[in-house]
């Protein structure tokens, strides 16, 4: 069973950049499809992004798509959210998810393993 840890929140402003982490141990990441969902207060846990095995495999929510980029180390056992041009509508906890298989999916339900989320703050 895989674990997961996010890393890499915190509080930037308007028009800048973070970078999240997510590290898996108990488990190899490559047998893994992730993704990244997020949720800000009194909202819905939201998809932000998921990449398969296969780069071709990459979606995006429409709201960050152009901004964001997903990516994986399957050789560090990680993955990576790059979030540019933020915006005070991204402040949200950010959470790392994955599903045994190859195909990255925009549900949520169809992900079996979960990280405890990190903080994401976009200040005006």
């Amino acid at each position: 069973q895989v674990q997961l840890v996010e890393s890499g929140g915190g509080l930037v402003q308007a028009g800048g950049s973070l970078r999240l982490s997510c590290a898996a141990s108990g488990g190899t990441l490559g047998n893994y499809a992730m993704a990244w969902f997020r949720q800000a207060p009194g909202k819905e846990r939201e998809f932000v992004a998921a990449r398969g095995w296969s780069v071709l495999n990459t979606y995006y929510a429409d709201s960050v798509k152009g901004r964001f980029t997903i990516s994986r180390d399957n050789a560090k056992n990680a993955v990576y959210l790059e979030m540019n041009s933020l915006k005070p509508e991204d402040t949200a906890v950010y959470y790392c998810a994955a599903r045994p298989g190859r195909i990255g999916v925009p549900e949520k339900d169809e992900y079996d393993y979960w990280g405890q989320g990190t903080q994401v703050t976009v200040s005006s």
